[in-house]
């Protein structure tokens, strides 16, 4: 489907007759905190084992070598339970998908909990997979609900609400450093990873409370039509809408037209800054404490002020990608971010010089994915949206798979952690911002 009412980046093909229903103020609002609290948990649990490695290294004997390598298959089964969560929610709906991704959530922490090790860790932590896809669920949803709201504040400034949303990432790792600091001494790193279950469930029964998105109402009825044999009544009512109907598989569509030239681009920049996200984001205690020679504790409170100002940098990049264009803006912040992560390793020494480059290293890295989220959202219509934004989400685990490598033999030929961040993570993400140049512009939804 193709419609200037969807968000597509197409541009309109035909005229509408109908308009789609309007979602109301409060259901908008009531969607978006859900959306947020959703992903803040996700991302606790997401981030929690990375905070955690170091702790769990020492309960089961790991050398770091062996830790690395334990995170990055991982990341392999957290890549193929993500890749698969795109067209299920293009089928099943948003709404049940969101349902999906919080209950993994919650799943694949109490499961790590009574983990005995590497072995079944590696397995039961692939369910992240589904947590992980949260955040491009949400974007889908929300594309969707934000094109057509009867809240005129939140669609004028939609790409700074999302923002919001999208900020549950630093806040989620600075909510993992800061619950790792107050209960680790308490409950043990098993118990931390209970601490995420009861929010997620809560989130879980929220969610069966939210209404399906017009557009994809709209496109299930489609299918039932087409389904049953009534392609020509399926193709008016299309029409009557101001959508041209392309029925296929969602897959496929991300890889044609309009569609393929951001697929790719955002693909490979995904993969490559995720460099930058697996060294600095998942493996920040590894990298104060081996790299910079920070104690444990002393890298925990560092992180909780380090993804404060990260958070800031979420809403930071939605406000100004509304005014400025969200492509620019991403590439523009991932370059930034580079520079200060370099910084980071090469010239800052002393907590003060540490914390103050490695918070501008994150307020620019992880930032920009405020923008780029909702951005994804727009380069897709509504029959592959949930697919195309999870399918870019997904391709952060191979970029997580290749960092986690290259560490991995890095470390195992002597080269220091700090060295190893260096060419891995701040590298990665300064290619990345180069690769978003190529990506296309395209145009925000309109209701």
């Amino acid at each position: 489907m193709s419609a200037p009412s969807t968000g597509t980046s197409a541009g309109p093909t035909v005229e509408a007759t109908r308009a789609f229903p309007r979602v109301g103020v409060r259901a908008t609002r009531k969607a978006t905190v859900i959306a947020f609290l959703a992903w803040l948990f996700a991302v606790y649990d997401y981030i929690l084992f990375g905070t955690l490695l170091p702790e769990m290294s020492q309960h089961f004997g790991w050398d770091t070598a062996t830790a690395s390598m334990v995170s990055t298959l991982i990341s392999v089964g957290t890549a193929v339970v993500a890749l698969c969560v795109g067209p299920v929610v293009d089928r099943i709906g948003r709404r049940k998908g969101m349902i999906l991704t919080v209950s993994g959530t919650a799943l694949a922490s109490a499961a790590t909990a009574i983990t005995p090790g590497a072995g079944y860790l590696i397995g039961v932590r692939a369910l992240g997979g589904l947590g992980l896809s949260e955040q491009a669920v949400n974007a889908t949803y929300l594309n969707e609900i934000y094109a057509v709201t009867e809240d005129e504040k939140i669609k004028k400034r939609r790409g700074l609400v999302y923002s919001l949303v999208q900020g549950g990432w630093p806040l989620g790792v600075l909510l993992a450093a800061a619950f790792t600091a107050v209960f680790l001494p308490l409950v043990g790193w098993r118990g931390c990873f209970l601490i995420a279950v009861f929010p997620a469930l809560l989130i879980a029964v929220a969610r069966r409370g939210l209404k399906e998105s017009p557009q994809f109402d709209l496109e299930r009825e489609l299918r039932a039509l087409r389904k049953q044999g009534r392609t020509e009544e399926a193709a008016a009512l299309a029409r009557s809408y101001g959508v041209e109907e392309q029925p296929g598989a969602p897959l496929a569509a991300i890889f044609r037209g309009t569609a393929l030239r951001n697929t790719l681009v955002l693909g490979f920049a995904w993969i490559v800054n995720w460099f930058g996200i697996q060294v600095f984001s998942v493996l920040g205690t590894t990298v104060l404490t081996e790299g910079k020679g920070v104690s444990f504790t002393g890298s925990l409170i560092m992180l909780i002020v380090i993804n404060a100002v990260g958070y800031l940098g979420y809403v930071f990049h939605g406000w100004i990608g509304d005014r400025f264009g969200r492509r620019n803006i991403i590439g523009v912040g991932w370059l930034v971010s580079g520079l200060f992560f370099t910084l980071t390793l090469t010239v800052a020494h002393g907590t003060v010089a540490v914390v103050a480059c490695y918070s501008l290293g994150m307020f620019f890295l992880v930032g920009p994915y405020a923008a780029l989220l909702f951005y994804m959202g727009e380069c897709y219509d509504t029959s592959c949206r949930a697919t195309g934004t999870a399918f870019l989400n997904a391709l952060s685990q191979p970029g997580a798979i290749v960092a986690g490598l290259i560490v991995t033999a890095l470390l195992a030929s002597g080269t220091g952690w700090n060295s190893a961040a260096l060419l891995v993570g701040a590298i990665g993400t300064s290619v990345s911002g180069l690769v978003m140049f190529a990506a296309r512009k395209v145009e925000s939804l309109h209701g």
